[in-house]
């Protein structure tokens, strides 16, 4: 299973800046409206997107990355 940081393409250190990078940069790979009935890739979206909810917000972060739970 992949980590939310692995799932964003980034470092566990990143600054909230390049996390948010990092989403765009996926998310303009996966978007369903790039990627029109690609089941594969929407479902990749959903993850990208669930990630960046956890890490953009600092005490969700904190408990990620202290108990591996979102």
């Amino acid at each position: 299973m992949r980590t939310l940081y692995e799932i964003l393409d980034v470092p566990p250190s990143s600054t909230p800046d390049e996390i948010k990078q990092g989403f765009r940069k996926k998310s303009m790979e996966y978007h369903p409206d790039k990627n029109p009935g690609d089941a594969m890739k929407a479902a990749e979206m959903v993850k990208i997107t669930e990630a960046y909810a956890v890490l953009k917000d600092e005490s969700r972060r904190l408990f990620y990355d202290t108990h591996g739970l979102t």
